[in-house]
Parts: C-alpha cells; sequence; structure tokens
C-alpha cells in the first residue's frame, strides 16, 4: 500500500528512530542546510556585481559550486515555494499558480522533508512556509518555527535544516535603507526613469543585501562552532527574482533569475556536480530542488517530482531550458509563460489586453513603482519607458547577452526566427507535458493535479490553440471562435469568449451569442469574459448590471474578483454599478477590498499613484487565518 501524508505523519517517529539506529552503526549521510533569502536577484560579488558586497556568499562560491543561470518557476513566493516543496510545478496543480491560493496536494505525494523524514533525517523550517497548499506545516516537519534548530536532533542523525531570511524581503524597500552604498551610485535600467524614488528603491536593495550577507555568515559560523562544517552540504538560494520595479511578479529576467550556491565539504565532494570554485552555466530551476535533496540521501524520486537532481549519486545531464510562469498576482489576473536557455527568454502573454502594469496594491507600496506610473501619467516617460503601462504582445524574444534590459523585443527579427521557432515548440512541449493549468479559469471544477488529467473536463490540446489564437488578435479566426462559443466545455466557451475581448474593433455576428452566454450560461467565469466583451464592444448596460450582480452575489470569491477586474477595464461604464463596487471595498477580504477601493478611486477622479489601497492590518488577519507564517 502506498505511504500517504496521513499513515506517513503517524509512523515518522518509528521510522527515525530505526534510522538513527541505522546512522549510528556507521551507514553516515550528509546533513543538509539550506540558508534562503527572499525576493532579491543575484545582486552578489560572486555573480559579477561591483556594486554588491557579499562577503560570505563570494566565499561560499569560492569553495563551492556557483550556478550561473538560476531560475525561480514563479516570480513570486508562494507558487515558488509550492514548487520547491513538491517537487510539482505549480501550474500543473491549480490553483497553486496563483499568488495566493490553496491547492490541494494530492494525498499519496509527499513533500520532500515528509521523505527525508522517513529516511531518518530531522527536518526543521525556520521559519516561512508560504506553501500554498493544504499541506500542514506542522505535519511535515520535525520542527517548525523561529526556534527550529538542528541542534534539537537526536545524537548521530542526519539532519536537514531551512533557515529562511526576510532581509531583502520586498516589504523592506517600502522605506530606505542607508547603507555604503547610495543612490547616486546605481544604474537604472532603460525600461525606468531615473527618479529619485527608484534611485533610493535600488541602493536600499544593496545595502539589504549587505545585512543578509552578514546574517548568512552568522548561521555558517554557527554550524562551524557545532563542529558540523565537515559533514553539512550548505546551499544558498533566493526563493524568486527581484523586487525592483518590473522584477518580481513578471517574467522578465529580473522576475526569475536568483542566486544559488552550493558548497561540498571534501568528504562528500564525490556528490558534488563539479570541482571546487566552479561556475556552471547550464539553466537550472527550483523544481530541481527536491529531486536533489533525495538524490543526496540516497532516496528514489517519486514520478510525480519534475525535475532533476543537481548533486548526488543521481545528478542528471545538463538541461536546455528552465521554465516560468504568471498567473492571478494577489487581486489582479494575468497569464503568461516563460522559457529561456540562460542566453535567450521567450515571454508568450495569453492576456495581451492586460498591461504588464496593472495596479497592485502592495507592490505600489513601493516609492519605485509610485514614481513610474506618475511619470507616466504626466507624459515625460520615454516609449520603452511608458509600454508597461500599455497591453502587451503575445510574445517577446530577448537577447538577454546584447540586451540585458530586455528593452528590444526581437520576436519578428528574421535574424531571430529560428530562435524563436525553438523555444515556441519547447514551451508548447512543456505546457502538455506538465499539463499546464493556467488554461482553467480561477474557481472552475476542472481546477486540481487529479482533476485537470480528465481529457474530456480539461482537453488541454484543443484549448491551448484556440487560446493561443485568440491571445494572436487574430481576427481571421472569427469563425473558429464563434463555433467555439458554442462548446459543451466551460474552458473553450471561456476563451472564445476572450478572443473577442482581446479584437480591437467588435466583430458583428459574435453579438447574439455572447448575449446569449451573458444570459444562461452555466459558468460564471464565462460570463464575467462575455461581459466585458459586450460593455467594451457594445457599451452594454445588461453586461455591467451582470457584473455588478457577480461581484454581490457571486458564491465564489475568485468570481467576485474576475467580475471587479472586469469593471476596472470598462472605464466609466462601471459608474452604474457603483453600490456593489462600494460594498466590495468594505469586505473584509484583501483582495477583493483592494480591487474595490482603487476601482471606486478611479471611478471618482480621487486616484494617484501614492494612494493608500493596501491595509497591513487586514493581510496579517489573513494570514494568521490561513496558517501563513514568514
Amino acid at each position: 500500500m502506498a505511504i500517504t501524508r496521513r499513515t506517513l505523519i503517524a509512523t515518522s517517529a518509528a521510522l527515525g528512530i530505526a534510522a538513527r539506529a541505522t546512522a549510528a552503526g556507521g551507514a553516515a549521510r550528509p546533513n543538509i542546510l539550506w540558508l534562503v533569502s527572499e525576493d532579491n536577484n543575484p545582486f552578489i560579488g560572486a555573480y559579477g556585481d561591483r556594486l554588491a558586497r557579499t562577503p560570505t556568499i563570494d566565499r561560499l562560491a569560492k569553495g563551492g559550486v556557483l550556478f550561473r543561470n538560476a531560475y525561480s518557476n514563479a516570480p513570486v513566493c508562494a507558487p515558488s515555494r509550492f514548487a520547491i516543496l513538491t517537487g510539482v510545478y505549480p501550474e500543473s496543480c491549480a490553483p497553486a499558480q496563483h499568488m495566493r491560493a490553496v491547492a490541494h496536494l494530492p494525498e499519496e505525494f509527499r513533500t520532500y522533508p515528509e521523505l527525508l523524514r522517513s529516511a531518518g533525517y530531522f527536518c526543521t523550517n525556520n521559519s516561512k512556509t508560504d506553501y500554498n497548499c493544504d499541506v500542514k506545516p506542522a505535519a511535515i516537519w520535525d520542527r517548525q518555527g523561529k526556534e527550529a534548530h538542528w541542534r534539537e536532533r537526536a545524537a548521530g542523525q542526519p539532519f536537514m535544516a531551512v533557515f529562511n531570511h526576510d532581509t531583502t524581503h520586498e516589504s523592506r524597500i517600502f522605506t530606505p535603507t542607508p547603507g555604503a552604498v547610495t543612490p547616486e551610485e546605481v544604474r537604472i535600467p532603460a525600461y525606468l526613469p531615473d527618479t529619485p524614488g527608484i534611485r533610493r528603491d535600488y541602493a536600499s536593495y544593496y545595502n539589504l543585501m549587505e545585512a543578509m550577507d552578514r546574517q548568512i555568515g552568522a548561521r555558517i559560523a554557527e554550524l562551524e562552532a557545532d563542529g558540523l562544517a565537515d559533514d553539512t552540504i550548505i546551499f544558498y538560494y533566493s526563493d524568486n527574482g527581484g523586487v525592483r520595479p518590473r522584477s518580481k511578479r513578471y517574467c522578465y529576467d529580473e522576475g526569475h533569475r536568483c542566486a544559488l550556491v552550493v558548497h561540498v565539504p571534501p568528504r562528500w565532494r564525490h556528490l558534488a556536480p563539479a570541482a571546487p570554485g566552479s561556475t556552471i552555466d547550464a539553466p537550472v530551476s527550483f523544481i530541481d530542488l527536491a529531486p536533489t535533496l533525495l538524490s543526496i540521501a540516497g532516496i528514489r524520486q517519486p514520478a510525480q517530482m519534475a525535475g532533476r537532481p543537481l548533486l548526488g549519486e543521481r545528478k542528471g545531464a545538463p538541461q536546455k531550458y528552465a521554465f516560468g510562469m504568471r498567473n492571478r498576482m494577489d487581486e489582479r489576473y494575468d497569464f503568461s509563460r516563460t522559457v529561456t536557455d540562460g542566453r535567450w527568454r521567450y515571454i508568450r502573454h495569453y492576456m495581451p489586453h492586460r498591461p504588464w502594469g496593472q495596479y497592485q496594491a502592495f507592490e505600489w507600496l513601493a516609492k519605485g513603482y509610485q514614481e513610474w506610473e506618475a511619470a507616466y501619467l504626466a507624459g515625460t516617460l520615454t516609449e520603452v519607458q511608458a509600454r508597461f503601462f500599455r497591453p502587451k504582445p503575445h510574445e517577446e524574444l530577448f537577447d538577454l547577452t546584447a540586451d540585458p534590459d530586455q528593452v528590444t523585443n526581437r520576436i519578428a527579427d528574421p535574424a531571430a526566427a529560428a530562435k524563436a521557432q525553438a523555444f515556441r515548440r519547447a514551451l508548447d512541449d512543456h505546457l502538455v507535458a506538465i499539463n499546464d493549468n493556467g488554461f482553467i479559469p480561477e474557481g472552475m471544477a476542472a481546477e486540481g493535479y487529479a482533476n485537470s488529467r480528465s481529457a474530456s473536463a480539461y482537453p488541454l490540446q484543443a484549448i491551448m490553440p484556440l487560446a493561443a489564437a485568440a491571445a494572436q488578435r487574430d481576427r481571421g479566426k472569427a469563425a473558429l471562435f464563434l463555433r467555439a462559443l458554442g462548446h459543451g466545455n466551460a474552458i473553450m466557451r471561456y476563451w472564445a469568449a476572450t478572443a473577442f475581448l482581446t479584437l480591437d474593433a467588435p466583430v458583428e455576428e459574435a453579438r447574439g451569442p455572447l448575449e446569449a452566454i451573458l444570459r444562461s450560461d452555466p459558468a460564471p467565469q464565462v460570463r464575467v469574459v462575455a461581459a466585458e466583451a459586450l460593455a467594451r464592444h457594445w457599451s452594454s448596460d445588461d453586461a455591467v448590471r451582470t457584473l455588478g450582480a457577480l461581484v454581490e452575489k457571486a458564491e465564489q470569491w475568485q468570481v467576485q474578483l474576475q467580475a471587479l477586474n472586469a469593471l476596472t477595464y470598462i472605464g466609466d461604464q462601471a459608474r452604474i454599478v457603483l453600490p456593489a463596487i462600494e460594498a466590495a471595498s468594505r469586505i473584509d477580504d484583501e483582495y477583493l477590498s483592494r480591487a474595490g477601493i482603487y476601482l471606486l478611486a478611479r471611478l471618482h477622479g480621487t486616484y494617484t499613484p501614492a494612494t493608500k489601497v493596501f491595509d497591513m492590518n487586514q493581510m496579517m488577519r489573513r494570514m494568521a487565518k490561513s496558517g501563513v507564517t514568514g
């Protein structure tokens, strides 16, 4: 019988005792220490950054292995941490691809600490969780919390200890952090205006990195003081990309690129992927971390874990690509997928009618975002800087060596055509291989690792070309979209309605079928997108009232939020449902209230980029209720 999470919890103590007895008899295994920082790109000396002051990480890299092209699987913490914990792509297990959500992890799947514990490891997490699923942290760790430490293990027991450092978290740049790096010294990329707030954010980022590096050093000193350094493999990595404008949450390189340095002591060097001081250029991603732990510990990798081990007896051959994604970011919906080989990055947007820079309340607490949007509203930006606030193309392709700021889209360049086609094929193959759930509107019954594997519930290979044609705004396929409006599968109808929404001009033949959907479609997610299309192209009051009714009375908060997002993009028409928007702004739900407050400010003409929408107390209540820590 397969060992499930429930049976593991009941038997972990006995398994640990047996494994410790084996270890005492001489079957030694290395300890593993994970030192994790939050929200940062590799602004690190070992990665070639001349402004960085990171001596601890630099020394770790000098005596270890530096992964030059390491990427988080999502450009934000909760989906990224789902991938790290489970070894499963979050977009394979909806709604785990959204920020934040509570996905159901199948009972038969076991997280890496459970697998390590079953083999006798003492596993601790100090202390952030944010796993984006229904796993209970206290059940999977031997010790969980701010006091968790390897020192609580039994004598002779190998340990796996995680220490999370929030010093570089996004929230830390909301106020200045003075230090050795000053605003005058930093380089501002071409896609950003050169403003005092943006310079301050960059300088603060460097100074926070220096403070975090000292914390990493203090933890390593503890390890050495305990006499454990010779038997411990040390990983340092950041959980997702950085917090400067257009980094965290976005599928550009800055959103996904992370540091990853691994130090393997001499006794365990046979497990290392390369000699001390080496740099590995092949792309890796955090989907590889759980398999790597299992390889180090000599544990079989479960079939659902998609990555390949980077260390250990089963370390795999270099991979060609690393994949990433973006879906809902707090109160704003979007859908992008990306792939990189370390030199080039390809990005595909499935919601091109939405701008990159959708207002998001927490993000906009940073002065950098406020000043960027203020400059846009004042009309002082260059074309390159202004595009962030405008609708997106379907595809982007960047040469990261020639264009590290990613401002020159090469997708239509004949010289890059072969590269673009290779990336398209690789991404399509990946979406199918992992059964990407991103095409399912949030809240639909087809969501989930198991549910989405029903071809009738989720016909992915039929949905993908329809969604691609919709995102390409291909008016020549209007007949295809019209047929799909009557499809028996709600997800197909959703993408057909989306196609008519994204087109620049109305297709008159679609009005009747869209109105029929508005009146009677059983899937409220389909009614939302049909209503936005009708409001946008035909100024339909009935469509706007339908959105208002869904905001007020939908059974799922996800549908309420989708309706609020639709109302946000139809302009002054939304005024006819002001009572519904006002009611949403007062709901004790952080996403619905933020979306409502922002929309009211826009409709009343009181909005400025510095308008306070985010409520920290509300967020803390939500975290306490959901059990999220960190």
